[in-house]
């Protein structure tokens, strides 16, 4: 009798999972892997097609037992329903060995069912070997994401609704076919460029667009000429000389700057475009090559920065108090120390003393956070003492430290011992802990 109770119980649940609407059934399935959708197939004969109506679809050549399967599992999904709704279609293929294999129908497919993201990450290859496609006609497509992919020649592009657009490690025909896929995507916003190859070299690339507020270029063969008057941000690896020239709009508010170079000229045309910038983001290579630049003339000053996020090696923050003094109207800073691991040695017993105090702690610095991911370093505490002790307007200084949970008690008890020259600045503490060994 309880057993039968038990059983009609069962069968009850699955009853009302089963009536479920279709539409709400598919968004449940989207939460599981693509295995465990199609695993979904035998529950019974009401949801053996049900897999095939998914909105979403992550295909890893890896999760087959061969390619002849992954290829055969995609033919038949794609096949099976021509009408139904693509929302999302992810494909990893991480054995280069089947590029010439690669079954760009599947793209064709898909860029008629209403696809709005479309991500294709394939192995590493040389652009010959890279398969090809052809994503340049699509009315809802909004995110686009290529890597190791080649694609064909450009007569005619529009995807009216793109908004991102990350191309890694692809090849194309020409100039002419990249410049394309830009400009007809008409709400274009953010924009990634990581070494890319032509078939054949070209030294330029036209990036023109009225909508684009982000770009990040990473590519040491291209020159890239920007014009995009909404630019926000510019996001750029500079290994030798700096291959971006913006025209015709001002310069971007925030600026991401990696420098890989001790080329003087460069160093100098980095700080005009840096003296431009509200906001910067620079790491530890980046200072230290102006840094060394600086020693053989007067400090630069960057008059407009008021927003700095900065990442800074410990035996470097001696420098620090150098930068401050560059920034007079620094309001907002965001400071990471980490360790060098190519180094043998770090030596985390330094406490670094400051002379003097910069003019931004007494003027205009309002927020200070102190990130760190290691545990250890010592002299954090007399960096935080030297911030709340000289910062005069301060109103929020944030930790994101880590601390052995020993070491965080004592750090919190002298934390809150240590005097501030704001009355209104308010503490946050985010201390990550780990067991001592």
């Amino acid at each position: 009798m309880v057993g039968r109770k038990k059983k009609t119980k069962i069968c009850d649940k699955e009853d009302r999972i089963s009536q479920l609407p279709e539409p709400l059934i598919s968004e449940i399935l989207c939460q599981l892997s693509t295995k465990d959708v199609v695993g979904t197939s035998v529950l019974s004969t009401r949801w053996r097609s049900l897999w095939q109506w998914v909105p979403e679809l992550d295909l890893d050549s890896d999760t087959f037992s061969n390619f002849d399967a992954f290829v055969s599992f995609a033919d038949r999904f794609f096949d099976s329903n021509k009408e139904s709704w693509i929302r999302k279609l992810r494909i990893d293929i991480p054995n280069s060995s089947h590029s010439k294999s690669f079954p760009t129908r599947w793209i064709d497919a898909v860029s008629t069912r209403r696809i709005e993201h479309l991500d294709v990450h394939f192995a590493f290859c040389r652009p010959e070997e890279s398969p090809s496609l052809n994503i340049y006609v699509c009315q809802t497509l909004v995110q686009l994401q290529l890597q190791g992919v080649a694609l064909a020649s450009a007569e005619f592009v529009t995807l009216p609704s793109l908004k991102i657009m990350h191309l890694e490690y692809i090849s194309y025909p020409n100039e002419s076919t990249l410049e394309k896929l830009i400009s007809g995507s008409p709400v274009l916003e953010e924009l990634t460029i990581r070494t890319c190859f032509f078939f054949y070299k070209e030294k330029v690339l036209q990036v023109r667009s009225h909508t684009l507020k982000r770009i990040h270029i990473n590519e040491s063969s291209t020159q890239f000429v920007i014009d995009a008057p909404l630019l926000q941000c510019l996001k750029a690896e500079v290994i030798f000389t700096k291959k971006f020239q913006i025209i015709n709009s001002a310069f971007p508010g925030r600026l991401d700057i990696d420098i890989n170079s001790t080329s003087e000229s460069l160093i100098c045309d980095i700080l005009t475009d840096i003296s431009r910038v509200r906001d910067l983001v620079i790491n530890r290579r980046t200072w230290k090559e102006i840094f060394a630049y600086s020693k053989s003339g007067p400090v630069p000053q960057f008059r407009n920065l008021s927003h700095l996020n900065a990442t800074f090696y410990i035996y470097d923050l001696e420098t620090l108090q150098t930068l401050l003094e560059s920034c007079p109207k620094l309001e907002s800073l965001v400071l990471e120390l980490v360790k060098d691991r190519l180094r043998r040695h770090n030596n985390l017993e330094t406490n670094v003393i400051f002379s003097t105090v910069p003019r931004c702690l007494v003027s205009s610095l309002k927020f200070v956070e102190l990130k760190r991911s290691f545990s250890g370093y010592k002299g954090e505490m007399e960096l935080v003492r030297y911030f709340l002790k000289n910062s005069s307007i301060l109103e929020k200084f944030r930790l994101d430290t880590y601390y052995t949970k020993k070491a965080k008690c004592a750090f919190i008890q002298e934390l809150l011992t240590m005097p501030r020259c704001s009355s209104a600045c308010e503490i946050h503490c985010s201390l990550i802990t780990k067991k001592i060994c």
